[in-house]
């Protein structure tokens, strides 16, 4: 019997486990840990909340998850409750699944102040990550948005959106209340580059497009040529295409306004004692697209500002690091004997969710060639003792149904589902 351990209960940890299930087939024994009492990480508390279809790929991972050979090992804390020598003495492979949830550093005079916040903590309070449940967000003014990515137009696109918007969606009870108490008319989405180099797709940009009260605005002057896009791939040009259509369209009459800010690059953020205004320099791309500041600068007001710059994997004490990349050094998944690494703690933070599943099978196959048989290790039976006899509250797969199904019932009609956003209250919903 071969007994795997994946720390990490998202993307990268299940379609890891899903591999080692078609590799082995019942000669296999996988435990999924996490931290949270729930899984699926960045699919429950990642994913903006109004893009329930994208979340549906967890019943994917249930289908797994429910098998007798994979079990999710839910409330346990690595480095504290069990360490990564310990992990690896029990079971013949540890491969670490843990993403990158915490926020590159925005490295500029201010950053400190209150009133920035990084995306990770923005979208974890909007989606009700028991971390950023009390994070609070200055909601009084003019926002700026550092970023031009994804997560960037899903920060703006939240912080526009009107209750109604929100039918169907997941986000929770206290964003909601307060994005919906909020005086925000201008929201900025600064980026150190042009139209052709950011990196948003047609979908969630043409969804800016489509909002009740909000109105997307692109300065004509910042769009290169329009013969120039023929030099994009289809996607890129699409998304090119919806900032060509922002840059005309008639949409004065709404009291919101989505602003990009092309060549951009904020320099500072100011305020007394709080977010004020950001110091912006204005941008020039070299011969090689890289953006250099031409010493020009200006000043966004502004009482928040999300950083969406980046992702870093958090260290774990044992396991060797590359602090300049942010994710655990590895030799293509290789970390240490015996150790692997899947996902963004593997790659850094880049691909989609999709990307994950053949890197779970890639580590599944080098898991094969390097373990045999197995080694006769304790696995699942050795952790549950250890953790026993340390008084850890370990929560299961059929306990995070009960507490689903608590949170899907708390909901009132026509509102958001209702999560759960503290350890506590999650621990005590799985006792109805």
């Amino acid at each position: 019997m071969r007994h795997i351990a994946v720390i990490g209960s998202g993307p990268a940890g299940y379609y890891t486990a899903e591999a080692c299930q078609k590799a082995f087939g019942e000669g296999v024994r996988v435990d999924i840990i996490d931290r949270l009492p729930v899984p699926f990480g960045l699919i429950r508390t990642g994913v903006a909340p109004d893009h329930q279809s994208i979340k549906g790929v967890s019943r994917r991972y249930e289908a797994v998850a429910l098998t007798d050979n994979v079990r999710f090992v839910g409330n346990v804390t690595i480095g504290q409750d069990v360490s990564i020598d310990e992990l690896r003495s029990l079971y013949d492979a540890v491969v670490l699944a843990t993403g990158a949830p915490h926020d590159r550093k925005l490295d500029i005079p201010g950053a400190e102040l209150p009133g920035v916040v990084g995306s990770a903590a923005f979208v974890g309070w909007y989606n009700g990550h028991p971390d950023y449940a009390d994070l609070a967000p200055p909601l009084d003014g003019p926002a700026v948005v550092i970023g031009n990515g994804n997560v960037a137009l899903d920060v703006a696109r939240i912080l526009a959106k009107t209750r109604e918007e929100f039918a169907g969606s997941d986000i929770v009870g206290h964003a909601l209340t307060a994005l919906q108490g909020a005086h925000i008319d201008t929201i900025t989405l600064l980026g150190r580059r042009g139209p052709h180099q950011i990196a948003m797709t047609p979908k969630e940009l043409g969804e800016l497009g489509e909002l009740e009260r909000a109105r997307p605005i692109v300065d004509p002057a910042d769009l290169p040529p329009l013969d120039t896009d023929s030099l994009l791939d289809p996607g890129q040009r699409k998304s090119v295409t919806h900032l060509r259509n922002f840059a005309v369209a008639n949409g004065a009459d709404k009291p919101v306004h989505i602003v990009f800010d092309f060549f951009a690059m904020p320099v500072a953020v100011e305020g007394e004692g709080k977010v004020e205004r950001v110091v912006v320099e204005r941008t020039a791309l070299d011969g090689e697209g890289r953006a250099n500041g031409t010493g020009e600068r200006y000043e966004i007001p502004a009482s928040l500002v999300v950083s969406c710059i980046g992702y870093r994997t958090p260290p774990i004490e044992g396991v060797p690091y590359d602090d300049r990349s942010g994710r655990f050094a590895n030799e293509e998944g290789r970390v240490l004997p015996g150790l692997y690494a899947v996902g963004w703690a593997r790659r850094g933070p880049t691909g989609t969710i999709g990307t994950n599943r053949p890197d779970g099978f890639a580590i599944a196959d080098k898991i094969a060639a390097d373990i045999g048989d197995g080694s006769g290790k304790q696995g699942r039976a050795g952790l549950d003792a250890l953790l026993a006899g340390r008084g850890v509250e370990v929560v299961t797969f059929r306990d995070w149904q009960k507490i689903e199904a608590a949170e899907n019932a708390a909901a009132r009609e026509g509102s958001p589902r209702e999560k759960f956003t503290s350890i506590d209250a999650l621990l005590a919903a799985r006792n109805p």
